[in-house]
């Protein structure tokens, strides 16, 4: 099949598109202020990490030989150009955000970010006092002759000044200590105001303790990226695999691939520091004076203004696990779902520290993709080591940055009795699946959570999932295998109902399209909608194109990057896909075919991306029950009718906001999924009639 005649949006540029999304809301004044500054935070840390595996891999490519390049059809170098003129024109917007916009609004509350050329005598004199007791200890400064032979490592994402002294031939390297101590400092006050400033412009005030002997011409503020290699295994396989990892073998902890450095750094000297380090010309990204906004995250609040945050929400109490605590009586009668942040996570870990002293409960199953430092999820699972439960736990050795972690908690769960299992070479186990064994009436019994989101506590207060509950045996005989399979004693499972990745997903999916392909063309009711994080796999694209062509009307949901390009007359005409940025980080998968009346529903950990259908362990379940069904259903149809945070996803990549129309109700569809799903579990259980 010939996948290069149809149009596709690059992943790498369009993702850029989604932060700009993130940005959008930083601008958005019905925002409350410090959320504002959040949104900068997040917008930073997104480009970060980015730059880090994104860029670092179109950096690695254009290493290769010319004949591979073209062999292949990459164009690293017009994508990296294409990429580094959007991000230079959204830095240019950040700043114009946080400088011309937020801090005058801080000033409004009598909250003042100040430099050190704005420090009054006491404040002077405190910085200086807090620079010699705090941070000069932590000082680590270099001075380097670049007419010598000289080598310096500067660590990944970290902050540095670069100092440039009257001898042109020497400069300086500072560190700034951001991961010892606070990046804000507040200075004491004795009115109504509170003055606030960076740890980089108190050490910028006392560089002159620091080099006592040179004078001093000029501080620029600097931050190296280093090459994260995380991209590799995920995407590239067989020669280019093997030629890129080649490109790396001489590496020291990660080839730099970034540097974020001051505009205001002269030209000349910008050069120096570029051959320096080893860097091309395009690996140089000048910015503000300020990097790692993502520390605005723990930005002080001195006020007790609730205005300037989200209001807090309550979380809403699953009416039939409140009404009944024994959690196997109640899935055993009915399948039950649980939705985040709108719900607790409790409910997952109660469900695993139930089990973990039940009596009758034989053993626990569970895959862990990004496990939690500490938590009650784990907790439990020792728990249920102690009272002699079989408990075997898959452990992801590769999740992106939390590797380090996740291997202590196999240790930890190993050493415990535990049999623990961890991933394959070339695959990752992205499922969250949970399975617990039970004795009832001397048989044996399973309860089964397959989720869209991590066993988590902490990230399923920001991320929006959702998790089903079953005692369906024909779905839990099929997990179980599942787990055989990641304990490796099943190589090939054969399930009939859950997807499976690499094993059924994408040859169930592509039936699916298939099949609503199909019924249009008969005249049978077809139609899909889905809700996903990304959209990038070609083959599904192409079939999606077919199935908008044959008159099947799609409806997507994507919330970060889509290769796909909606509403092309001939291509995609009735295909349209929007993308919602809110509170909240939209995070759950949902899949719904039409299928001539006899709807198809899953949910699951899958995008369509091909490292979700070919390289990765992933788990999707078909959603059986007809109340669970209709649930699922309504929350989709939210977010679809979204006119509040909904943007348009166009091939023009405007991201315009859906427009509301006149004789139409505003809908912010997370809230308006949060009043649902409280009437829904209500006592009363009397929903309105939009709902029904």
């Amino acid at each position: 099949m010939d996948l290069k005649k149809y149009p596709y949006n690059d992943r790498d540029v369009n993702w850029l598109s989604f932060n700009e999304r993130v940005l959008q809301e930083a601008e958005d004044d019905s925002n409350p202020l410090y959320e504002r500054l959040k949104f900068l935070a997040i917008f930073s840390s997104n480009l970060d990490e980015y730059f880090r595996v994104r860029v670092s891999r179109l950096r690695q490519i254009k290493k290769l030989d010319k004949k591979l390049i073209k062999k292949l059809a990459l164009k690293p170098n017009k994508q990296v150009k294409e990429i580094l003129k959007r991000v230079k024109i959204q830095q240019e917007r950040f700043g114009d955000i946080f400088f011309k916009d937020l801090i005058p609004r801080l000033a409004k509350h009598n909250i003042h970010l100040i430099d050190q050329n704005q420090y009054n005598f006491n404040q002077h004199k405190y910085a200086t006092e807090y620079f010699i007791s705090k941070i000069l200890p932590l000082i680590n400064a270099k001075t380097i002759n670049l007419s010598k032979e000289n080598s310096i490592f500067l660590e990944n994402n970290k902050l540095y000044y670069l100092i440039l002294f009257k001898e042109e031939d020497h400069f300086g390297i500072v560190n700034i200590p951001s991961d010892n101590l606070e990046r804000f400092v507040c200075f004491p006050s004795k009115d109504h105001n509170t003055y606030i400033t960076f740890l980089d412009d108190i050490i910028r005030l006392n560089l002159n303790q620091i080099f006592e002997n040179q004078k001093i011409n000029g501080c620029f503020q600097i931050k190296l990226s280093r090459d994260a290699e995380l991209y590799i295994d995920d995407e590239f396989e067989g020669v280019l695999a093997e030629k890129i990892k080649e490109s790396l073998s001489q590496r020291y902890d990660g080839q730099p691939t970034r540097l974020l450095f001051d505009a205001a750094l002269p030209k000349e000297f910008k050069s120096k520091i570029r051959k320096f380090l080893g860097l091309g010309k395009i690996d140089m990204m000048p910015g503000g004076k300020y990097h790692n906004f993502s520390d605005f995250f723990s930005f002080p609040d001195p006020t007790s203004n609730s205005s300037l945050h989200y209001p807090k929400v309550t979380e809403i109490k699953h009416k039939e696990f409140e009404q009944n605590s024994d959690y196997f009586e109640v899935i055993s009668k009915k399948d039950q779902l649980v939705h985040f942040p709108y719900m607790s996570f409790n409910y997952v870990q109660n469900f695993i520290n139930k089990a973990a002293v039940d009596p009758n409960t034989t053993e626990i199953k569970i895959s862990l993709y990004r496990v939690a430092k500490e938590s009650e999820l784990t907790t439990s699972l020792l728990k249920a080591l102690e009272n002699n439960k079989k408990v075997t736990v898959f452990v992801e050795a590769k999740a992106r940055f939390d590797e380090k972690n996740n291997l202590k908690w196999g240790k930890i769960f190993e050493e415990k009795g535990a049999s623990v299992f961890y991933s394959y070479p070339k695959i990752k186990v992205h499922s969250k699946i949970l399975l617990v064994k039970r004795k009832e009436n001397n048989k044996e019994t399973s309860y089964a959570y397959i989720g869209t989101g991590n066993f988590n506590a902490k990230t399923s207060k920001i991320y929006c999932d959702h998790g089903l509950f079953t005692a369906n045996k024909l779905i839990n005989k099929e997990l179980s295998e599942i787990f055989e399979v990641l304990s490796g004693k099943m190589i090939l499972p054969k399930p009939k109902h859950l997807l499976v990745s690499p094993f059924t997903t994408r040859k169930t999916f592509v039936q699916l399209i298939e099949k609503e392909i199909d019924n249009a063309k008969n005249g049978k009711p077809s139609g899909i909608r889905a809700k996903l994080n990304s959209l990038e796999d070609k083959l599904i694209i192409q079939k999606l194109y077919d199935a908008s062509n044959t008159g099947v009307k799609i409806e997507l949901l994507v919330r970060g990057f889509t290769c796909l390009i909606p509403e092309l007359q001939g291509v995609s005409q009735n295909i349209k896909i929007t993308s919602i940025v809110d509170r909240f980080l939209e995070h759950g998968r949902i899949y719904h075919f039409e299928n001539d009346g006899y709807e198809k529903l899953y949910i699951g950990s899958a995008d369509w991306m091909t490292r979700n259908l070919d390289k990765r362990i992933e788990v999707l379940v078909p959603i059986l029950d007809e109340d669970c069904k209709k649930e699922l259903k309504i929350i989709l149809d939210i977010q679809l009718k979204d006119n509040v945070k909904a943007r348009i996803q166009d091939a023009e990549e405007t991201n315009s906001y859906k427009k509301k129309m006149d004789d139409k109700p505003s809908i912010q569809s997370q809230y308006q999924i949060r009043e649902y799903l409280t009437q829904k579990h209500s006592l009363t259980n009397i929903l309105s009639k939009q709902y029904l």
